[in-house]
């Protein structure tokens, strides 16, 4: 079996959700693949925790994520790089491995791809970002061919290599997650609180509708969280923090529906499948990867991009949803076991490619 390092996200320690969605897909994939049998390795910020799997901690400054800055920012490092430290570990150990799996979406590990002999896989956890990041990838794609892999068509197609992207989509232990036939009054609304989420569209429809909605998730930008209170200071939300997996489970499932409400091209959407997995119908706008996860009238509803109107018309309809084919779509298309096989076949013709 292959012997894998997995390079993690530079922005935060995993398991403190400040790397967003690509945290859970990380654990998921190193679950599965360990359970086959794989050598995994991961190597993460200092304070990572993973459920079984060994974590190498690297200590250093964290990388600014790179959604917060503009397309033209140039390329910047921190002193003392947690990523440059990081990949200067991978570099060190990499005779020991017959892939590295980049997931850190940062302009470094794509540059340095030609100075490593051990053939790097690099997954994509969002759309395009930079000038710089597309720019280098675009060489990446180029050279080194069927080594990138992102989760979703909408996703690939926001660079301009989107055909040689190859697509993986995600997955979650749907044994953690349990169905819920009857839930309670409240919505809920899941996600790194930050600017691209919209959190205010989903607290602007609530407050026409007067459901109460929970929320959770990482404050990412406590500003901005301060200026949606001060906007709808009457409004029926409720802030739930971050919570593991167990806990957001047992919260999630009580609820009528999921909102998403991304203001960018989300990738995914992980808090997705984990709704469905509950048995929640998820209410998305139709944009980026929600939109090819949502079945339009079966497991939710798919809503015209920034219409505060269409998400009100999806809350008052959400109950004619059947919760039991949400959580029948979750274990069809959504299993660890197609992850697991996806992730082999990408790194199987990787290995094939550069042999």
């Amino acid at each position: 079996m292959l012997k894998l390092l997995f390079i993690s996200t530079p922005v935060g320690a995993l398991g403190t959700g400040q790397g967003g969605g690509v945290e859970l897909t990380i654990q998921n994939v190193a679950q599965e693949l360990q359970q086959r049998g794989y050598k995994i390795e991961v190597v993460a910020p200092v304070g990572s925790v993973l459920q079984n799997i060994p974590v190498t901690e690297i200590s250093g400054n964290l990388q600014i994520a790179v959604q917060t800055q503009g397309r033209d920012i140039p390329i910047c490092l921190p002193s003392d790089s947690t990523l440059a430290n990081m990949l200067d570990y991978a570099r060190q150990v990499q005779d020991e491995y017959d892939l590295i799996v980049n997931f850190a979406f940062d302009w470094l590990p794509f540059y340095l791809t030609p100075f490593f002999y051990c053939p790097i896989a690099h997954f994509i956890s969002m759309g395009s970002m930079t000038e710089a990041l597309d720019q280098i990838m675009s060489q990446i794609a180029t050279n080194y061919p069927h080594t990138i892999g992102v989760y979703t068509k909408s996703q690939a197609d926001t660079f301009p290599f989107a055909d040689t992207c190859t697509i993986l989509s995600s997955a979650i232990d749907l044994s953690l997650y349990q169905f819920v036939s009857y839930p309670g009054k409240s919505l809920a609304w899941l996600g790194r609180i930050a600017p691209e989420k919209a959190l205010e569209d989903a607290v602007a429809a609530v407050n026409i509708t007067g459901t109460p909605l929970k929320i959770y998730g990482k404050i990412q930008d406590q500003d901005y969280w301060q200026k949606i209170q001060q906007d709808f200071p009457n409004s029926p939300i409720e802030y739930m923090g971050f919570l593991s997996t167990k806990e957001l489970q047992q919260e999630l499932g009580q609820s009528r529906a999921l909102l998403m409400t991304p203001r960018w091209i989300e990738a995914f959407g992980n808090v997705a499948i984990e709704a469905l997995a509950c048995g929640v119908p998820v209410i998305a706008y139709s944009r980026g990867g929600p939109a090819e996860i949502v079945k339009d009238g079966v497991t939710g509803f798919l809503v015209e991009p920034d219409s505060i109107e269409g998400l009100v018309r999806a809350i008052n309809q959400v109950d004619l949803i059947d919760r039991h084919k949400c959580r029948q779509q979750a274990e069809i298309e959504y299993s660890l076991t197609t992850l697991g096989d996806r992730f082999s076949a990408w790194f199987n013709q990787i290995l094939a490619t550069t042999s």
